[in-house]
């Protein structure tokens, strides 16, 4: 009787979440009961690799680059850092879709007022955007670099590469799996070979992960940033929130008996090995990316640190820091290794920012259309930007044209920064109640310190880089009037992230308050 009324519970949970989260897929990948610790392993290998994409999509790469070529190893602590605190909220996201059957957006949904409800959704859908906008950008910088195409035909050739791509999904979640790790193996080998080649200083290499207090040093000032910005730059690129609302639906691809408590703990246990492994395989690409940075080109000899830039650099022999890469440069083997790369890197990003994006619109709204439009309005509203600042510079000089890619990729990072607080702090609530998650998938006081201590410092990371962001939409050399009104507007931002974090706590407070009174009352 008492594991019926568990079950009706349950049920009448995942209804009220709108249904099951990506319901084509959930619950659909079967996993051995019986067999050794790698073969179960590597049945529910996958969604980790999903995951890790977004810890090393395009808008990595320009940071860890050009802190690598600026400071050398010094920011090796950082990527570090990040891709720790990546593991620890990566392990809550992937246990809150598994022990409660919901999705981040749907139980965000389901324990927060409507109107604060449609604002976290706006807010999200626009975080999703700012992603997708890097990786089209950096997909269709690739195949104009590869292939000579324009790149406005280049931006809606992603686009219809993606559509083909999630098609696959018709026939078994782990096609699309199996295509993202091959991918990611293309791109560690790619930097693999680049680093090799540049015989980088090992020693100092493993000395930068461990921070000093020039880690985050407001000064020297080198390249135009300094080692705080670079600092910002790297860990804004790495931690997104999508990440979050992907991770909590795709690992409820796997068949799980809710029923069975152990099978439950098994899931989480086989999907946290999985994450972590993904992630450390994330770590290692983007640490190749600043060693890069740092031993394949020579200090100060990088002046366009955007895509066309480095594409170029590793092509021009007296850019390169030895010998053996200068020879090899004149092959157009690493430039054309590096284009490869950020093709498979965007790719791989549009994929999962696209399941992402039906995440957000099925979670939040639950918003009903075909599978393939809503597909094709996530993918397209965050193609509408690349393409506008296309054709706007299509009639000016080349590298105008370049120049405002750059720019509109690096300024639509800015705001992820805003909209990070918003998952990581529900997430973080969520996992510490014994409500949602139950006594013994609640989070552990390790853990739950740890995770505090993420999502402030992250926050805090994060808003005190705006300004530094904000400033940095009016060029190289911003006026002082110019300097006031960005200094203005972020902290004005800033405010309006306080004031709506406080909110949503409140919200989330009044709504476990109200749970309770039931429970007592019952």
């Amino acid at each position: 009787m008492a594991n019926k009324d568990k079950k009706e519970k349950k049920t009448k949970l995942v209804k009220y979440a709108n249904g099951p989260s990506l319901s084509e897929i959930n619950g659909t990948v079967e996993v051995p009961k019986d067999k050794g610790f790698f073969k179960t392993l590597l049945a529910y290998s996958g969604p980790g690799a999903l995951v890790a994409v977004g810890y090393m999509d395009p808008g990595n790469w320009s940071t860890s680059i050009t802190g690598g070529q600026s400071f050398q190893y010094l920011l090796m602590s950082v990527i570090l850092m990040s891709s720790l605190i990546a593991m620890l909220l990566q392990y809550m996201a992937a246990k809150l879709g598994i022990v409660t059957q919901m999705d981040l957006a749907q139980i965000i949904r389901a324990r927060t007022s409507k109107a604060l409800g449609i604002i976290l959704w706006i807010l999200t859908e626009l975080a999703i955007m700012a992603t997708d906008i890097a990786e089209v950008i950096g997909a269709a910088i690739a195949l104009y670099l590869l292939f000579g195409i324009p790149l406005l035909v280049a931006v809606l050739i992603t686009v219809l590469d993606v559509m083909v791509l999630l098609l696959l999904t018709k026939i078994g979640f782990r096609k699309i799996e199996a295509i993202v790790v091959c991918l990611i193996f293309v791109i560690f080998v790619v930097f693999v070979y680049q680093v090799a080649l540049s015989d980088p200083n090992w020693g100092a290499a493993i000395k930068g992960l461990i921070p000093t207090a020039g880690t985050f040093a407001k000064s020297p000032e080198i390249g135009g940033i300094t080692p705080i910005t670079g600092a910002l730059g790297i860990i804004g690129a790495t931690v997104m929130p999508h990440n979050l609302y992907l991770h909590s639906a795709i690992s409820q691809t796997r068949i799980v008996d809710h029923d069975d408590e152990e099978d439950v703990a098994r899931t989480v246990r086989f999907t946290m090995w999985d994450s972590n492994i993904q992630l450390s395989m994330a770590f290692l690409v983007n640490a190749l990316l600043l060693i890069v940075g740092a031993a394949v080109f020579k200090a100060g000899s990088i002046n366009d640190p955007s895509f066309f830039g480095l594409y170029k650099a590793l092509s021009d022999p007296s850019t390169l820091s030895n010998g053996i890469l200068a020879t090899v440069a004149k092959t157009g083997i690493l430039s054309t290794l590096f284009a490869v790369a950020l093709l498979a890197s965007g790719q791989n990003s549009t994929i999962t920012g696209t399941l992402t994006g039906q995440v957000i619109m099925e979670g939040f709204i639950n918003l009903r259309m075909p599978l393939w439009l809503r597909r094709l309005v996530t993918r397209l509203l965050s193609v509408v930007p690349v393409v506008i600042a296309v054709l706007l510079t299509s009639r000016k000089p080349e590298l105008q044209q370049h120049e405002a890619l750059n720019e509109l990729m690096n300024n639509s990072q800015v705001f992820l920064a805003f909209a990070l607080p918003f998952s990581m702090l529900p997430l973080l609530m969520f996992t510490d109640s014994e409500r949602e998650m139950g006594k013994r998938f609640k989070n552990s006081t390790i853990v739950k310190l740890l995770g505090w201590i993420s999502v402030i410092g992250l926050t805090y990371l994060n808003m005190s880089g705006l300004p530094g962001q904000f400033e940095a939409f009016f060029g190289a050399h911003p006026t002082s009037q110019q300097l006031m009104m960005a200094d203005t507007l972020a902290y004005a931002v800033i405010v309006l992230c306080l004031a709506l974090l406080a909110w949503m706590i409140y919200d989330l407070y009044r709504s476990n308050k109200r749970y309770l009174e039931s429970q007592n009352k019952n």
